[in-house]
């Protein structure tokens, strides 16, 4: 196989695309729609690797002529003293089905409030991410990690990081992930450890 220079990332995110091409800066990061391509597609797998896996077959499926591999992720945070409201619904945790989401903040604040008075166990939490990469029909690798740590008792006031970082303590980093710059923060977080995995396979 020709030696790969692109990946065409399943998202219309340009802030996904920027955290990649971090991750990825060997590589040129395009989206769907820089090559004219349309993309959107139900999630509805019961694991973060299912819905990373359907995003990556179903951009294949429209780009597989171009030759190009394809890229999908998916990712969320797990909180075993609420199960069930987080993981793959960590993007519509507090909301209905069909009702707009809340914003970051609204999030937080409400995983907050439902902890409060807790015992300090049941604050555990941990990041998850799937990586999928497709470079043929024969050629799929995926890679899945976490990065553990506990839901603090208030939103940590650092700039850095998006969703749930201001309430994460990674344990790893002993901080607020919202308190780590990017660079620092790819040493600890779950997609940082999940791109360096798919990393060491592509580049085998």
């Amino acid at each position: 196989m020709a030696q790969i220079r692109k990946i065409l990332l399943a998202s219309s995110n340009e802030h996904k695309r920027h955290e990649f091409s971090q991750l990825f800066s060997d590589y040129e990061i395009l989206l769907p729609s820089d090559l004219g391509l349309s993309f959107d597609c139900e999630e509805n797998g019961e694991t973060f690797l299912d819905n990373a896996l359907i995003k990556a077959n179903a951009l294949y499926d429209k780009a597989e002529s171009l030759g190009i591999p394809v890229m999908a992720d998916d990712s969320g945070l797990i909180v075993p003293a609420l199960p069930g409201l987080l993981g793959v619904r960590t993007a519509r945790f507090g909301s209905e089905d069909g009702s707009p989401l809340l914003s970051a903040h609204e999030k937080n604040q409400l995983l907050i409030r439902m902890l409060e008075g807790k015992p300090e166990q049941d604050r555990e939490a941990v990041f998850v991410c799937a990586i999928v990469m497709i470079l043929d029909r024969n050629r799929i690798y995926c890679a899945v990690e976490n990065a553990p740590g506990r839901i603090l008792h208030e939103e940590a006031k650092g700039t850095g990081g998006f969703g749930y970082d201001p309430v994460f303590h990674c344990n790893e980093a002993g901080c607020s992930m919202a308190l780590l710059p990017d660079g620092q923060k790819n040493l600890y977080s779950h997609r940082g450890k999940a791109a360096r995995s798919i990393l060491k396979l592509i580049k085998e």
